[in-house]
């Protein structure tokens, strides 16, 4: 089937996955091998969608035996909206013949709005897309209607199989899980990057470069959407750099970066808050050995404010990339949760920052997270995210010390509980290097009650005295004076610390 005309289109009905809605529309069969001379077939759907399309559209496609590679283009008009009106974006992505069902067998890649064509063979793939064989069953082109503009979305859809012997795939090799440590020391990273695999413009190599450059101890591939680049950062990996494997699972109701997944894990993202799916993929990113990281949660974008609750998260990215207002709104809702956490005596989120790199000049490394773990591993860096361990800083120039002293020698580090009576006395200490002239702040349950201009050499320690009583846990946050003065804005961060919480619990 090709060309078929836009009144067929709009007679093609809904149907529901299981999750988001989705429809199907007709599809595109193709000649066996044997029937035709030609190296390649060719044929073109166009079609419309109206506003208020659903998240997916599928387009089936019969793939017949003897198919070496497939290769798809897409365009769709980009109407004139009025201001205030979203106009046309679409996302693409392609299923084999193991099928759409959430969650299968069947995902072969995804490149979103990033890229207008892309191919599958045996050997190779567009970045972003699974190499491997072509077989024959019926395959689906993902759309993804982004934004609907009020004229709809015209769009067509170029498939190409080409015929031959199919090329062997290749073995993918994996990053090792263990660099050259300093035994238990504080390592940092960045946790949130994106090369060529989705929508960013460097290569592994690139993001390896400027990672050391930033003086980076590990960090996190994180791609929207796919898997499929995790076997390409073995050449970046090294003694002094390790690399952890993930994905930034995009859905329409918030981003989570899965940390630290097996490789080769692949999470799907076709759901919504509403769909109750996710808990289900939160638990599967875990048996993955990865961390559940909401991303940017308060960010402004469409489909990038986090719907789904934080109950089944193990941390939260509360800085992303340069600091600005909404990551402000962030810091202070994770500070609301470590007030109940202290409530009820129950689990707390740690929290982490990370640059969201893509491109030139987003800067690997901005910010960064620094987490203290027993050794430079995979293991060893998740276990410390994970306890919080950790604080955030603008880049490798920033390091901090923080902790809580009680009497008889009792101490405690950033992530930690100091367990003292509820009127005994606390002392608090920050120790801040790389930061001259800059504010800092100690932060407990009732907010801001101590801050302190640092010295213009950038070095300097910062003291308080407090009770368990008083103050249920305590953090630090180093701030630069703002810009441009905003209302209830204290200016950018140049770094935060998680909490010592205070007291006994319960």
């Amino acid at each position: 089937m090709g060309n078929e005309d836009d009144a067929d289109l709009s007679r093609r009905g809904l149907f529901v996955t299981g999750a988001a809605a989705a429809l199907t529309l007709g599809g595109v069969s193709f000649a066996e091998a044997a029937d035709t001379a030609a190296g390649q077939t060719t044929e073109v759907v166009r079609g419309t969608l109206p506003p208020g399309s659903p998240d997916f559209v599928y387009l089936p496609v019969e793939v017949p035996r003897g198919v070496a590679e497939i290769r798809v283009s897409y365009t769709y008009e980009r109407p004139q909206v009025p201001a205030g009106t979203q106009g046309n974006a679409l996302d693409v992505g392609i299923f084999d013949e193991r099928g759409t069902a959430l969650g299968g067998e069947g995902f072969r890649g995804w490149s979103g709005g990033a890229r207008s064509e892309f191919f599958i063979r045996g050997d190779e793939a567009t970045p972003g897309y699974v190499p491997g064989p072509v077989r024959a069953g019926t395959w689906h082109i993902a759309l993804g209607p982004y934004t609907v503009a009020p004229q709809g979305l015209a769009y067509a859809v170029t498939v190409t199989l080409t015929y031959g012997k199919p090329a062997p795939t290749p073995t993918p090799v994996y990053p090792p899980e263990r660099a050259k440590g300093r035994g238990r020391a504080w390592y940092r990273g960045d946790c949130h990057l994106h090369s060529w695999y989705s929508d960013g413009r460097r290569t592994p190599d690139e993001i390896a470069a400027l990672a050391r450059a930033a003086g980076l101890d590990f960090v996190n591939s994180s791609e929207h959407n796919t898997h499929a680049g995790h076997g390409a950062w073995a050449g970046a990996a090294g003694d002094d750099l390790l690399v952890l494997l993930g994905e930034e699972v995009t859905t329409r109701n918030g981003h989570v970066v899965a940390l630290g997944t097996d490789p080769g894990t692949f999470v799907d993202w076709r759901y919504r808050a509403r769909d109750n799916r996710f808990g289900h993929y939160a638990r599967a990113i875990r048996r993955a050995g990865g961390l559940v990281v909401p991303a940017h949660p308060h960010a402004t974008c469409i489909g990038c404010n986090w719907k789904f609750g934080f109950g089944e998260v193990d941390a939260v990215e509360v800085w992303n990339g340069p600091y600005t207002p909404d990551d402000d709104v962030s810091l202070a809702h994770w500070d609301g949760t470590l007030v109940a956490a202290v409530r009820s005596a129950g689990r707390w989120i740690p929290a982490m920052g990370s640059s969201d790199a893509h491109r030139d000049p987003d800067a690997v490394g901005t910010p960064q997270t620094v987490v203290l773990a027993d050794d430079l591993t995979r293991e060893a860096i998740l276990d410390g995210l994970r306890a919080g361990r950790s604080y955030v800083a603008e880049s490798s120039a920033v390091s901090l010390s923080f902790a809580a002293y009680g009497g008889r020698g009792r101490c405690a580090g950033i992530g930690e509980r100091l367990r003292v009576g509820a009127d005994d006395p606390v002392t608090v200490r920050l120790e801040v290097t790389g930061a001259p002239g800059r504010t800092a702040r100690i932060v407990t349950d009732q907010g801001v009650l101590h801050t302190a201009t640092l010295p213009a050499e950038g070095a300097g320690t910062v003291e308080w005295r407090t009770t368990a009583a008083y103050a249920a846990y305590v953090r630090a946050e180093v701030r630069h004076p703002a810009a441009v003065p905003i209302p209830g804005f204290p200016g950018p961060l140049a770094a935060f610390t998680n909490p010592v919480f205070l007291g006994h619990p319960g």
